[in-house]
């Protein structure tokens, strides 16, 4: 149970101030009746506004294809972001929809947005080992045995204290490369193929864990039920 107003503004519809004002358009309902509280404490599942129940209370995930040219920052000054596809509504949720994980301006791919925090932290710990793939181009072929080394759990990045985990490299032509890692340092990919010589020119994550974007165009998402990354969770544990 909480407060209405408390609810109405986590959930993004107005501020907690604004409430009041709604209640007195008799926009809002709880069990059937006209809301005359902004303080009583309500279920989820027993509040209507105009008429409608109410907007995803129990948290937001989300399958996002990024499109190059957007960051995954809130900070406004890093230029237009990916919550910028978002509804206005989610946008404005507390607490913020945010990506589990991060892609670069300049990567494309499958991207994860929730407002469920403990997600957030969970999929991204290193412990859990959620492998994600990403296809790249680049610059020139590398060495023949680049696969072994990615491999190794050897290859020490620049400014790192601890070798890159064992990350599995498929060729696909001679300057077209698949790498799937379980970890997530700063710019790693690009990083890894830098330090053998290699430019990456385009970069584009095409799984994260068990999930793909399947037709989903540039720009659009597709909401998950909260529990279907928990599930493909089970199965990548499985089978690491």
């Amino acid at each position: 149970m909480r407060r209405l107003d408390q609810l109405l503004a986590n959930l993004g519809y107005c501020s907690r101030r604004e409430v009041r004002d709604w209640l007195k358009a008799g926009r809002v309902t709880v069990h059937g009746q006209i809301a005359k509280d902004a303080g009583q404490k309500v279920a989820d599942s027993d509040v209507l506004v105009d008429g409608n129940p109410l907007d995803h209370p129990a948290g937001l995930l989300l399958l996002l294809h990024k499109p190059i040219g957007l960051v995954c920052s809130h900070d406004e000054r890093e230029g237009p972001n990916v919550y910028s596809l978002l509804p206005a509504r989610w946008r404005a949720r507390n607490p913020l929809v945010t990506s589990i994980g991060r892609l670069d301006k300049d990567t494309s791919g499958l991207l994860l947005l929730t407002d469920q925090s403990e997600l957030v932290h969970r999929l991204t710990s290193p412990k859990h080992k959620v492998p994600k793939t990403y296809r790249a181009t680049l610059d020139r072929e590398p060495p023949g045995d680049l696969a072994g080394l990615f491999a190794s759990g050897t290859l020490l990045l620049d400014g790192e204290n601890a070798p890159c985990a064992p990350a599995l490299l498929r060729m696909f032509a001679p300057r077209e490369a698949e790498l799937t890692l379980t970890e997530g340092k700063y710019h790693q990919v690009r990083r890894m193929f830098a330090s053998q010589g290699c430019t990456v020119l385009t970069l584009h994550r095409a799984r994260f864990g068990e999930l793909e974007l399947g037709d989903l165009a540039p720009g659009q998402w597709r909401e998950l039920p909260l529990t279907t990354f928990a599930e493909s969770e089970n199965q990548v544990s499985r089978n690491t």
